[in-house]
């Protein structure tokens, strides 16, 4: 199922949000993936909350500051890039849904939602993260990115993979320290 990102209603919205949309139609790309947690949504939900958490499964977040309740500063490292931006939370159903947007001015526009839903068979929690952005530099620079294993879903994908196993254990598995059979 795929969850698509919508503004509030306008006569709901508070004075802040009356700026333009983050990503204009037909210019964004959209990313949707999940995965099943083995952790009640309200487990999820609290560790997810508390963003400055989210560094430890996203390897590409430098760090998470809270500047209010709703509103938060990222620097994200990509490479020997680093970006930051500051998003709001406009939409949010506790141990349901979290849905943001970036401010005006943010070097990568992007807007989305991060879902939690119990699995069926009561076999922990369906967690959905959808959310579309615009590349400062267009599609071109997106494709090839795709190209070079750097794509926004694969990486959305790994981080998922990560949160997985900070909640069912504790730890991010890794190979680092271990021998392998290469010779040297």
């Amino acid at each position: 199922m795929e969850t698509r990102f919508t503004e509030p209603n306008t006569l709901d919205r508070p004075k802040q949000f009356d700026s333009k949309v983050t990503v204009p139609d037909n210019k964004g790309i959209k990313v949707v993936k999940s995965c099943t947690i083995n952790r009640t949504c309200e487990e999820l939900f609290q560790f997810w909350r508390r963003f400055a958490n989210l560094p430890q499964f996203m390897k590409h977040l430098v760090s998470v500051t809270e500047t209010s309740d709703t509103e938060s500063h990222w620097v994200a490292q990509v490479g020997k890039k680093t970006t930051e931006w500051d998003a709001v939370i406009f939409n949010e159903h506790p141990n349901e849904l979290i849905a943001w947007r970036t401010r005006e001015g943010s070097d990568i526009a992007h807007a989305g939602t991060v879902r939690f839903k119990p699995a069926p068979g009561n076999r922990g929690t369906e967690v959905t993260i959808s959310f579309e952005y615009e590349p400062p530099t267009g599609k071109a620079i997106a494709f090839l990115s795709k190209l070079f294993g750097k794509e926004p879903g694969q990486l959305v994908e790994k981080d998922l993979m990560r949160f997985k196993s900070v909640m069912e254990t504790g730890e991010i598995p890794t190979t680092e320290g271990q021998p392998s059979c290469r010779e040297e």
